[in-house]
């Protein structure tokens, strides 16, 4: 089958990662996934959230995460949730798992009694744009963890590992990778997977559309995404060691 941006069904699209991207950030990128483009930040506030406060916990502390759409990130407006009152459930949804898949690789005592809050805001959507918001944000938070070394405000590393995350589904009965919009609103199955540097998932959010997939489609599509993820990985691996403020990878 086809796809309208020419890409075989195990191809990436260009990932391109730009660091240091807003200013007073301690850790952001601007992540761009084909045209899904999202800013993550990582913010760096010296004190335990309130649950933790008020449960006297010591000496831990804690990653969290908002995410947001803005209004013209989509092809037509989109009311500002904060206008209406409320967060809707897909935001609260979302934002729970990136906060879920950065602290799976994070050692929570090495942070001391700090909080990372971790900002990602999409401003162009064109599917994809959870699975971006880890891959980038992990660098956000990686630069932001540094910060704290570097100025001796902790004394280990917290980061354990690497975080990535991609799309998979199928349409048509053919497995593709990293779905664009057109083609995950009309998949027959859309799956994001999130793992770590060492090959192990952190989660795996897979629904069928219309009619149940059987547990070779599902083989299928894991695979495509495991081989994805560790593109990004790589990518990761390579500005952080290489220290570089810029790289891409995948197909335009």
């Amino acid at each position: 089958m086809e796809r309208e941006d020419g890409r075989q069904s195990n191809e990436m699209r260009l990932v391109t990662i730009k660091r240091h991207y807003i200013k007073h950030a301690e850790g952001s990128v601007l992540i761009a996934t084909g045209d899904t483009h999202v800013i993550c930040t990582a913010s760096v506030i010296d004190q335990q959230p309130r649950f933790m406060r008020t449960q006297r916990i010591r000496n831990k502390g804690w990653v969290t995460a908002e995410y947001s759409m803005l209004p013209r990130s989509t092809s037509e407006r989109m009311q500002r949730e904060v206008t209406r009152g409320s967060i809707g459930g897909r935001t609260q949804e979302i934002q729970r798992l990136i906060g879920r898949s950065l602290r799976a690789a994070v050692d929570l005592y090495a942070l001391e009694e700090r909080t990372i809050w971790v900002d990602c805001d999409v401003v162009q959507a064109d599917g994809g744009t959870r699975t971006a918001a880890i891959t980038g944000a992990f660098i956000a938070l990686w630069d932001a963890c540094r910060g704290l070394v570097d100025r001796k405000k902790i004394k280990n590393f917290p980061i354990t590992d690497n975080v990535a995350a991609t799309s998979v589904g199928l349409i048509k009965g053919e497995p593709m990778l990293d779905l664009c919009y057109t083609e995950d609103s009309t998949a027959d199955v859309d799956m994001n997977v999130v793992m770590n540097g060492s090959g192990k998932f952190i989660e795996i959010q897979g629904t069928a559309e219309e009619s149940p997939f059987s547990r070779e489609d599902y083989d299928q599509m894991l695979d495509l995404a495991v081989n994805g993820i560790q593109e990004l990985i790589r990518l990761q691996n390579r500005m952080m060691v290489e220290g570089l403020d810029e790289a891409c990878i995948g197909n335009a």
